[in-house]
């Protein structure tokens, strides 16, 4: 797909699928983000995960709830979704995400920020570097450094291994054949579990079909940033992403801290060290969760940002 140069910092309307609120690409720098806006209010600054390559459509429908009340602002990160495309993929890193979202707070202004999966880590490198653009910080489903996102892969594989030994045969299999794990035949394989491991119910996993629509994940991207054998071992920009939990304590926003009681990949356990490195932060855990709280359980999620952009200054 070809990059999009806007010659405005604001360019013309994009008028995406019937989900989506209408939506413009803005210029921060050389880059150029897509950006839906939706809801009038206080701002909350929506960073979405699926790993690096997602774009904002995990947050569809749900987060139309808190339009009712505040601005959502919904953003594609470089790379992603509707936004620009660089010559080569290998100039996408975590650093240059960072940059790119303390740019448009900039140019928003300051905002309260909901980080969701690979969000949550761009969010604390927010808070933490750029405090006066951060009123509050919600971290949901999310990670505090490469180690656990090893981890959760780690945790994935052990839950293959014991809930589909079939699946995992197969893929050991490929593997001692020297496929990596992020070929097309080991992905489909991976995917088996996705509904037993990221959901409470994994009926809910219907709730994330609309997924499937052309952008909604950059796929190309993924073994670029993560390295080819992510599912095994961690490689590509994920080592250069910093660890958080030596200065988690710094944030001195009003925090939040989401968790699934059935995340089987980042479980209850590694949520609850992470909350243990930011004790000023509120902790939620879910009873009826995995990885998508905002889908599984929605009305518990909002009603914790509300209280918490209410007690931000």
């Amino acid at each position: 797909m070809d990059v999009r140069v806007g010659r405005a910092a604001l360019a013309a309307p994009i008028h995406p699928p019937r989900m989506h609120p209408s939506g413009a690409a803005i210029r921060i720098g050389e880059r150029e983000l897509y950006l839906e806006r939706e809801g009038r209010g206080q701002r909350l600054l929506l960073l979405a995960g699926l790993g690096p390559a997602g774009s904002h459509a995990v947050f569809h429908p749900a987060f139309t709830n808190l339009a009712a009340d505040h601005e959502v602002i919904y953003v594609d990160l470089f790379g992603r979704g509707r936004s620009g495309k660089p010559a080569h993929l290998d100039e996408i890193d975590f650093a240059g995400d960072a940059h790119d979202v303390a740019g448009l707070l900039e140019l928003l202004g300051p905002s309260h920020v909901y980080g969701f999966s690979y969000g949550g880590l761009l969010a604390q490198q927010l808070a933490l570097d750029r405090p006066g653009l951060v009123r509050s910080l919600a971290l949901a489903n999310t990670l505090h450094s490469p180690e656990m996102w090893q981890s959760n892969h780690a945790n994935i594989n052990r839950e293959l291994e014991n809930q589909y030994p079939e699946v995992w045969e197969q893929i050991l299999a490929l593997r001692a054949g020297g496929i990596p794990s992020t070929a097309p035949e080991m992905q489909r394989l991976f995917a088996a579990a996705m509904r037993l491991v990221r959901f409470y119910n994994p009926d809910n996993a219907e709730k994330l079909a609309h997924l499937a629509e052309p952008g909604a994940r950059n796929q190309a991207l993924y073994p670029v940033f993560c390295g080819a054998d992510v599912d095994f071992i961690i490689g590509g920009k994920i080592p250069a992403i910093p660890d958080f939990r030596p200065r988690l304590r710094e944030i001195s926003c009003p925090m939040l801290i989401v968790a699934g009681r059935y995340d089987r990949a980042l479980y209850p356990r590694c949520q609850r060290e992470l909350a243990s490195f930011a004790p000023q932060a509120r902790f939620l855990m879910l009873e009826r969760s995995g990885s998508f709280a905002h889908v599984e359980e929605p009305e518990m999620v909002f009603a914790a940002v509300r209280e918490l952009i209410a007690t931000a200054k």
